[in-house]
């Protein structure tokens, strides 16, 4: 998923990251409106965008294995991995969830 030109680094999801997204996406389109839904995205766009500027910038939430975090919205948080030529979103992740559920 490439946002615009002129950013640093290609961003790319995961197939778990891209159901993630669906799932917020439809759980906020049954319960809440379309300017909820406009805000998460614009929320979304704007984290990817930070993220590819400056991917070292958010602390790590696997060292051993290169995943750092970025907190999207109070109920969402965003795991990715920073490789040679592209960021890879691993998972776009509800945190009210039991986090022995996180698996990448």
């Amino acid at each position: 998923m490439s946002l615009e030109k002129g950013m640093n680094k290609h961003i790319k999801l995961s197939p778990l990251a891209k159901r993630d997204l669906a799932i917020i996406l439809e759980y906020l389109d049954l319960n809440w409106n379309a300017k909820v839904i406009n805000n998460f995205i614009d929320v979304f766009q704007e984290c990817l965008k930070r993220i590819s500027y400056g991917p070292n910038l958010f602390s790590y939430f696997r060292k051993d294995l290169n995943i750092r975090k970025c907190i999207v919205t109070k109920h969402n948080t965003l795991y990715f991995r920073e490789n040679t030529n592209e960021i890879q979103i691993l998972r776009v992740y509800d945190v009210r969830q039991n986090p022995n559920k996180l698996k990448f």
